[in-house]
């Protein structure tokens, strides 16, 4: 077994930077105000001196608000009290979700205080400083708003398509060069949209290469979500950040032109919606065995149900995380997962050639009922699996935080080498971070030499038991997250689950021939 591998030296709050941020609030937007029991009262019942600062009623009394976000529901609120008396003074915050916090304070000083709300959103928190002594208090107030990003479903629905001219300038998008897609404002999808989960395909391809989506208006990163050979159509699965410009851009890093095709299936705002909820991968489906499904083969033009709500996500769930396989199909063809109670749609999760086995990452919207559907649009019939692995609902706390991409994993350049057979890498992502619950990544098989395909799960090993030997061999996964053939080069988005304050993920060989593995990131989810 391989015992490790190196992480490059970034943690996720680093990786997150980015999205950090902050609000102000200065002294002179604070209201001061004398306190009823200070009305009426004389200088005959005090001192000289506690008369004139009875009097005063320490005008000078304020605060200066600073706040920045420091997770996906959290801020850092620092009030700087400003006062001219030596008095006791009390700091009182009302955070505007119903909840207060109290504290000590003297003049001059700086006081901090942590919040995490329970819903994403825009808040209005109000601090008062309260002088006793001089029956005064001073209020200011400062609106700021959660960094996290809720999910929203959106019935799948063809954004781009460059062979007719779907979203983009008809034509094929040439070597080396991007396509713009504008997201924000197209169709029902809002303005302030922060992220987009699109399945991205690359098809009439005529030489090997890659595809890249980033924010519209920034700078290509060298990861990659989509990589083909000649003659090949790829989907893929893409969660990414929407730029400033409200566009998302698609990059074909082929020496020939190509053509594109992405397909929306939800957005990500900074408004509470649905959460995210990561799970250990469970198989729901496999009509190889009968299993959740009528046995036998999906028909030609034919679409299956698939229970889910109330059985292994809650009935509450507004959108599922899957991974689906086409396996021993007999043509070439395509499945679409789409919610129950509609047609089906004009797009596609999964291509396929006959003979051919191969996986995807999807998500999709949950019917009323519970149910998705998947749709074989072969002429002729074909297995399919489907695996869980995660749901969105406005129970789950998992707010999404984009992560600048970046490369984890590499065996083709790492002193390990590439993954033996039948065993696994495992790489920790968040250790001894609490509320990390998955990460998004993009897998990628390079390299291989046999069939065979790779499971994701989280381990149950925390780095130090690795260290010191006393680890325990964690339970071999059943469910696939890609599959390949010999020779093939093949990409996968995963949904990780963190499994819990380890924040260790292993990923499995399951071939009886080595093969490279490129791990790369593109954010994460973060509890309150």
């Amino acid at each position: 077994m391989v015992k490790g591998v190196a992480a490059p030296g970034a943690d996720l709050a680093t990786a997150g930077a980015s999205d950090v941020k902050t609000f102000h609030s200065p002294k002179e937007r604070s209201v001061r105000k004398t306190l009823p029991a200070a009305k009426g009262k004389t200088s005959a019942n005090a001192t000289a001196q506690g008369a004139e600062t009875a009097a005063a009623g320490n005008p000078e009394l304020g605060l200066v608000l600073d706040a920045k976000s420091v997770s996906a529901h959290g801020i850092e609120l620092r009030a700087q009290v400003v006062s001219a008396a030596g008095a006791a003074l009390k700091v009182t915050y009302e955070w505007g979700d119903g909840t207060t916090d109290v504290t000590d304070a003297s003049p001059g000083q700086e006081v901090s205080r942590r919040h995490s709300y329970a819903e994403l959103g825009e808040y209005k928190v109000k601090v008062t400083v309260t002088d006793s002594t001089n029956q005064a208090e001073s209020v200011n107030e400062l609106p700021l708003s959660t960094v996290g990003s809720d999910f929203t479903p959106y019935a799948p629905t063809r954004l781009l398509d460059t062979r007719d001219g779907t979203g983009a300038p008809r034509g094929m998008v040439q070597a080396y060069s991007s396509t713009k897609l504008k997201i924000a404002g197209n169709g029902k999808i809002p303005a302030g949209v922060t992220a987009v989960a699109l399945n991205v395909t690359a098809t009439n391809t005529s030489n090997p290469g890659h595809v890249t989506v980033f924010p519209g208006g920034t700078t290509r990163p060298t990861t990659s979500n989509v990589n083909f050979v000649a003659a090949q159509t790829v989907p893929n699965m893409v969660i990414v950040p929407v730029g400033k410009d409200g566009t998302v851009e698609l990059y074909n890093g082929s020496w020939t032109p190509i053509d594109l095709i992405a397909d929306i299936t939800g957005y990500f705002t900074r408004t509470a919606a649905s959460g995210y909820t990561p799970m250990t991968p469970v198989r729901a489906v496999d009509t190889r065995s009968g299993q959740g499904a009528p046995q036998g083969q999906v028909g030609g033009r034919k679409s299956i149900g698939v229970q889910l709500g109330g059985w292994y996500v809650p009935g509450s769930a507004t959108a599922v995380a899957l991974n689906v396989t086409a396996t021993n199909p007999r043509e070439d063809g395509h499945l679409t997962a789409y919610p129950s109670g509609q047609q089906a749609p004009n797009t596609s999760n999964v291509n396929f050639r006959a003979k051919q086995t191969v996986a995807n990452s999807v998500i999709v919207p949950v019917g009323p009922d519970g149910k998705v559907n998947i749709f074989n649009g072969a002429w002729a019939g074909t297995d399919v699996i489907v695996d869980v692995v995660g749901y969105y609902s406005p129970d789950s706390s998992g707010a999404f935080m984009p992560a600048k991409p970046q490369r984890w994993i590499d065996t083709r350049t790492s002193k390990w080498g590439p993954v033996p057979a039948r065993g696994y890498l495992w790489q920790p992502f968040s250790t001894g971070e609490e509320g990390i619950a998955g990460y998004v990544l993009n897998t990628t098989v390079t390299n291989t030499q046999q069939d065979g395909f790779l499971s994701v799960a989280p381990d149950p090993n925390t780095p130090e038991q690795y260290e010191s030997n006393t680890d325990v061999f964690p339970g071999r996964p059943t469910s696939s997250t890609l599959n390949w053939t010999a020779g093939q080069t093949v990409p996968n988005l995963v949904q990780a689950s963190s499994g819990g304050v380890n924040g260790v993920v292993d990923f499995w060989n399951q071939s009886w021939a080595t093969t490279d593995l490129i791990v790369d990131m593109f954010g994460y989810y973060e509890t309150k």
